[in-house]
């Protein structure tokens, strides 16, 4: 299966060691762009943002979502927020139900209110951290 995977970038370094994963049990992994140079931890998003529009990130991630059969966010913990879905991963997994791709979440629904009924009605699959679910 080709998988792409999303998730917040700060987790960069983790999103490598789902790919060797992914890989090793006979996935295809289509990875999000790290742009070399910008710090995904620093708290002034100028770089980040400037990035993304110039090298066209978020368009360049939805086609590698459409070349895909399922995505995986790697929602991870983020500062205070388990299983953290950032504002990227949510606008990715709308976009891949839109398309008819399976959506895998490598752990359960976050407790973010504020689009807890999207990312609901969006069906995805909670792998509770085992891939081997993916299928």
């Amino acid at each position: 299966m080709t998988i792409t995977l999303c998730g917040s970038m700060k987790f960069n370094d983790r999103f490598l060691e789902l790919q060797k994963e992914l890989e090793a049990l006979g996935h295809t992994v289509l990875m999000p762009t790290a742009v070399p140079g910008v710090d995904y931890w620093e708290e002034d998003g100028t770089k980040r943002q400037e990035a993304k529009k110039a090298l066209r990130l978020v368009e360049k991630h939805l086609d590698k979502i459409n070349e895909s059969d399922a995505i995986l966010v790697a929602n991870y913990t983020k500062d205070d927020t388990e299983n953290y879905i950032g504002a990227n991963s949510f606008l990715e997994m709308g976009y891949a139900k839109y398309k008819g791709k399976k959506i895998f979440v490598l752990n359960p629904l976050p407790d973010q209110r504020y689009i807890r009924d999207e990312l609901v009605s969006f069906e995805p699959i909670a792998l509770n951290g085992d891939l081997s679910l993916i299928v």
